[in-house]
């Protein structure tokens, strides 16, 4: 009664969805609800994708929706797809397809169809091989994609030899799908993966990146990363998330370095800037150890890995700005420990620059960095946080420490010193923002005499 309940949802005859439905079904044509939102609905969840399968060609579906939709767009019509805004809802339409790739190809060939189990049987997992077809609001589950919902199984609807060549990036989505619903993949599904996980070589690279940051956003990604590891599917994208689990990690004796790095990946916030930088914050682990009297050390591991992480973005086409936050943060990641040593106010105010906007992230991923059982160490750690915060709160209140900057402009200086733009510009602000970090700020009368007297020793 409550499945009954549930899918009753999708067929509110007031919907948009229901109104598009019985244009499709007065002109003669199959109207499916598909994938997602049939899923979604099943588990109680709201969900955002409108998919909608019909044996209606493309042609045919943009007359269909000529005058009705308030807005087209034709990027995935050679693939079967439109995409149309009807009554303020945006919904993708698609012919009945099957899609095979070729050996060397990264884009599938498209051969349209009549019948909806065959392209259900063409989609990557039961659980998203479901139908619910208007306006008749019937199920229709071919593939037991709804027993393997309720019991948390993952297969795919044909065998997953054949699902996987069709789109090798299936192969990476089950380690989400593992993650976001707890599933179990069956053991023909793993062997497949551990078979033709270098298949994965003909997707491209956004598409592989699409689907990392997809994983690492759910609310637990560790199941999800533990299988990308075991099957080894990780080494075709991510070589180095398999190298972290060979070092020894002295800090956090129980662990190896990849368990540790999971946990603090699950430990963070489900934003993609911060879990990026906690997948990445040992990278360089195995790059820098070195065995000393005193055991396995890592020194200087957070400078290797930033430039070990721009790099590995950088192949996974992520932006510039992603790039340079992420690798800031795994740069930044360790500068907690010094502050047992006591630092000066001229050390925070830089902590604060160098973090810039950054500074909330990098305080949460140094808490999240902590997955010690040491009640002890932990207590520490979170008092240091705890106080290093508080800090930060009572300098900023007096000196507004995000917006830190030297004494004075570059124009000031200029006009004052008499220089046009040029590097004794950029020295003197140097020298001047160096002396604001370090003494807080002055009056504009002191930041001139300063000035000055950098002139007589340095021009």
């Amino acid at each position: 009664m409550e499945l009954q309940q549930r899918l009753s949802s999708l067929a509110d005859p007031t919907s948009p969805t229901y109104e598009l439905a019985t244009l499709f079904d007065k002109a003669g044509y199959d109207f499916h609800l598909v994938g997602g939102s049939v899923r979604d609905a099943i588990l109680g969840e709201e969900s955002y994708d409108i998919d909608i399968c019909t044996n209606a060609r493309p042609k045919e579906i943009l007359e269909l929706l000529s005058g009705v939709a308030t807005d087209v767009w034709r990027q995935g019509e050679a693939f079967g797809t439109i995409g149309a805004r009807f009554k303020d809802h945006d919904f993708e339409i698609t012919t009945y397809r099957q899609e095979i790739y070729r050996d060397d190809s990264r884009k599938p060939e498209v051969e349209f169809g009549d019948s909806l189990e065959t392209d259900l049987s063409r989609r990557d997992f039961t659980i998203n091989a479901m139908a619910f077809s208007l306006p008749k609001a019937q199920l229709v589950d071919p593939y037991n994609g709804l027993d393997d919902l309720i019991n948390k199984r993952l297969r795919t609807p044909l065998s997953p030899e054949i699902s996987f060549s069709d789109d090798p990036l299936r192969m990476m989505r089950a380690a989400r799908f593992i993650a976001r619903f707890s599933c179990v993949p069956d053991d023909q599904l793993v062997q497949a993966v551990n078979e033709m996980r270098e298949r994965l070589g003909i997707v491209s690279s956004e598409r592989i990146r699409d689907e990392l940051c997809k994983l690492l956003v759910v609310p637990d990604p560790s199941p999800g990363l533990y299988f990308l590891s075991e099957t080894k599917l990780a080494d075709e994208f991510l070589p180095e998330l398999n190298a972290m689990s060979l070092e020894q990690d002295p800090i956090h004796t129980h662990k190896d370095v990849l368990v540790h790095t999971i946990a603090v990946v699950a430990n963070t916030r489900p934003e993609l800037r911060v879990r990026l930088a906690a997948l990445m914050h040992d990278i360089a682990k195995p790059a820098t150890r070195q065995i000393g009297d005193h055991g396995v050390s890592f020194h200087h591991h957070e400078v290797v890995g930033a430039k070990m992480t721009r790099k590995r973005m950088k192949a996974l086409a992520f932006s510039k700005e992603m790039i340079s936050e992420v690798s800031q943060l795994v740069f930044l990641h360790l500068r907690i420990h010094t502050y047992a040593m006591g630092w000066s106010d001229s050390a925070v105010r830089r902590y604060v620059r160098d973090a810039g906007d950054l500074l909330d992230d990098l305080n949460h991923l140094q808490r999240c960095d902590c997955t010690t059982r040491n009640k002890r160490r932990a207590e520490e750690l979170k008092a240091r946080m705890d106080a290093l915060e508080e800090r930060i709160a009572e300098l900023s209140k007096k000196e507004e420490l995000k917006k830190i900057r030297p004494h004075l402009d570059g124009a000031q200086v200029m006009k004052h010193l008499d220089v046009k733009p040029g590097p004794i510009v950029g020295r003197a602000l140097d020298y001047l923002l160096e002396h604001r970090l370090e003494n807080g700020p002055i009056a504009e009368s002191e930041a001139y005499v300063l000035l000055d007297d950098w002139a007589k020793k340095s021009l």
